[in-house]
């Protein structure tokens, strides 16, 4: 299964990335919104995980522009974000988000809302 992390932080990144891929996905990593854009496009992941956020726009707008895209229009998008915000879950859950986690989380609780939703090849 094929993962697109778009995440900031470096080391963030890093971390998730390998503990993603130590439980068998193919992680892609973007540190930014643009970036984000373009390689869901190339790589048609079966999710994206998206930090809200980002340089070059909020993780929000990635999402609007996946959904917005035909070319990503099919692919579930998950938040994660540090803030505390509540409207952020809100807005989330109502743009449709396979899940919302507040950092810090288990990486379980990232494995089971990529396996219960996600789209496999």
């Amino acid at each position: 299964m094929k993962v697109l992390l778009v995440e900031d932080d470096k080391k963030l990144a890093l971390a998730l990335s390998m503990r993603l891929k130590s439980n068998g996905y193919m992680v892609n990593s973007a540190p930014d919104a643009i970036t984000a854009m373009s390689s869901a496009v190339r790589l048609q992941p079966n999710v994206v995980i998206i930090d809200i956020n980002l340089p070059g726009g909020d993780g929000f707008m990635v999402a609007e522009r996946l959904m917005s895209s035909p070319d990503t229009n099919s692919i579930p998008y998950i938040f994660m974000t540090a803030s505390k915000k509540e409207e952020f879950k809100q807005k989330a859950l109502r743009m449709g988000a396979l899940g919302f986690l507040e950092k810090p989380f288990y990486s379980t609780q990232l494995t089971d809302l990529i396996n219960s939703g996600a789209q496999s090849d």
